[in-house]
């Protein structure tokens, strides 16, 4: 193998396939003409040693704990910046400055509100039904109540559906969460900063003032800072896989939600939820689980401990210990 190409000798004949080089971890091979030079075409279970695009937007090396979204440290991130700011430089690939800060807001609070029929909706659903179903569907009927945000041919297209988008979402997320829990459905505040809102709008109880708690606001727009993008897992490709039909941003995004839904990606979260709560109706006896973990006779299992990217220490912990 030379250093900037690979040889496969097959069949009696040799073929040179080109280095891709990257600007930090695995460098590629560009086995694009593979098939038509030589009849045969790659088996890659899982995609594990396949990268499907180029991008600048994260790189993720878990056995190293390292997280960078467009080249910073995940740690100066969630030191430095809100999620607002996180948000701008995923899409853009540079943070905001004062200007482009406050336009960007701006244009997030103009799309801060969810169309009243959309309630109609909502309400077709029982109490009961899952909420990544319904926000699924919900994120979908986006496209019928904002028609001109289906165009995804420009990048300013694509931007004012992607900020519309950003708006909208905190509602829906918020909406359904309310839904399961029997509570009436809030409105947004232009007062107040995207978590804030967000945060506001989960948890106000009728009837009784809100207060905004600075410690939980910091915590939740931590949160939301990593987990914002974690390269190309399994919701991302089905966005793009669903995108590159030229479907809409709302819909593609709606498949992301329903893969997100699976109980090997987001719906792992569900599962811990649900072991914390059997824990504390047990009378929280949390070394009793440990043990019954540990007894391979037993069928329980100990969920949110070992990731199948993440080997060492979690960036996640790390961050929000810090913070």
């Amino acid at each position: 193998m030379a250093d900037n190409k690979v040889i496969l000798n097959y069949d009696g004949n040799s073929f040179e396939y080109p280095i891709v080089e990257s600007t930090i971890g695995d460098r590629g091979i560009d086995i694009s003409k593979l098939r038509d030079q030589t009849g045969l075409i790659t088996l890659d279970l899982g995609y594990k040693n396949t990268g499907a695009t180029k991008s600048k937007i994260t790189y993720l090396d878990g056995d190293q704990g390292e997280l960078f979204y467009r080249g910073y440290p995940i740690e100066q991130i969630a030191e430095q910046s809100n999620f607002t700011e996180v948000m701008y430089l995923l899409l853009h690939g540079e943070l905001p400055n004062k200007e482009e800060f406050s336009a960007f807001e701006k244009n997030i609070k103009e799309y801060n509100f969810v169309a009243e029929e959309m309630k109609k909706i909502l309400d077709a659903f029982p109490r009961s039904a899952h909420p990544m179903g319904v926000l699924s569907s919900l994120t979908s009927a986006l496209t019928a109540f904002n028609p001109k945000a289906v165009d995804v041919k420009s990048k300013e297209d694509l931007d004012h559906a992607a900020e519309m988008l950003i708006a909208k979402f905190a509602h829906l997320c918020a909406w359904t969460y309310r839904k399961m829990n029997g509570l009436p459905l809030n409105h947004g505040d232009d007062s107040l900063n995207y978590v804030e809102n967000f945060y506001r709008m989960m948890f106000r109880r009728p009837n009784k003032d809100f207060e905004i708690d600075p410690i939980v606001v910091n915590a939740l727009d931590k949160l939301l800072i990593l987990h914002a993008d974690h390269e190309q897992n399994c919701s991302t490709s089905t966005v793009r896989m669903v995108g590159s039909a030229h479907t809409g941003l709302f819909a593609s995004i709606s498949a992301g939600v329903s893969a997100l839904w699976g109980p090997l990606h987001g719906g792992a979260n569900q599962a811990v939820i649900e072991m914390l709560e059997l824990i504390e109706k047990d009378g929280g006896d949390v070394a009793k689980y440990v043990a019954k973990a540990k007894d391979k006779e037993d069928s329980f299992r100990l969920m949110g401990f070992g990731h199948r990217v993440y080997k060492n220490f979690a960036l996640e912990l790390k961050s929000l210990k810090s913070g």
